[in-house]
């Protein structure tokens, strides 16, 4: 073969072999199994999968969408008696029916200027009794209120009367009397904030809760 014809021939075939070389170290783009999109990736680094990070809205979704909301209305105690920690933060249908008192008890409504039960509390208390009579372990505290009329005295005075003659009606149900204290509020914590006779009738109650 003609010499200088050998040499081009070496040569065009050490360049085509560099430019193989070179298109074999090229970048590739690498797509994960979800589809999400993908950085180019060297093959000789590894791949670098562009998943969201810790503070994008779509990780947050993923993260934390199949997870259960944490309840924070009620705290457990022994025996898995529900607290009622944070009625004020419920709905007014929730407030209605439990007031602040523990779950599994009911409260007592009363009416204006008075602190006698009336016929129509008087199975709420009998169905409270019971509770703690079967459950003999149980310790609650009766706490009265009062709506907003008269002055603050009077209210404190009013509302301790509600709870102490609640307390002495379940007494005489056969419920130990160690076994209940009394406090009053007066008006100092309303349950309905608003002005109607409707709040104010909510608001003269006594609740019934676990210690």
């Amino acid at each position: 073969m003609n010499p200088m014809f050998r040499s081009a021939f070496i040569t065009a075939a050490l360049l085509s072999s560099l430019m193989l070389l070179s298109s074999g170290c090229s970048k590739k783009t690498v797509v994960p199994p979800d589809g999400t999109p993908a950085q180019d990736s060297d093959i000789s680094g590894g791949t670098n999968i562009n998943y969201p990070a810790a503070d994008d809205d779509n990780y947050s979704e993923r993260g934390l969408a199949d997870e259960e909301p944490m309840d924070t209305t009620d705290t457990l105690v022994a025996g898995g008696l529900s607290i009622n920690s944070d009625a004020d933060q419920q709905s007014a249908e929730y407030r209605a029916t439990y007031g602040r008192s523990t779950t599994v008890f009911s409260p007592i409504y009363f009416d204006f200027d008075q602190a006698g039960i009336s016929a129509a509390m008087a199975p709420i208390l009998s169905s409270n009794a019971d509770y703690l009579k079967e459950n003999p372990g149980v310790v609650i505290v009766v706490e009265g209120n009062s709506d907003e009329r008269g002055t603050n005295e009077y209210n404190l005075a009013l509302a301790e009367r509600r709870a102490i003659n609640a307390k002495e009606y379940m007494v005489n149900l056969g419920v130990n009397p160690a076994r209940i204290r009394t406090v009053s509020y007066g008006e100092e914590r309303p349950l309905f904030t608003g002005q109607t006779e409707s709040d104010w009738a909510r608001n003269r109650r006594a609740d019934f809760i676990v210690e």
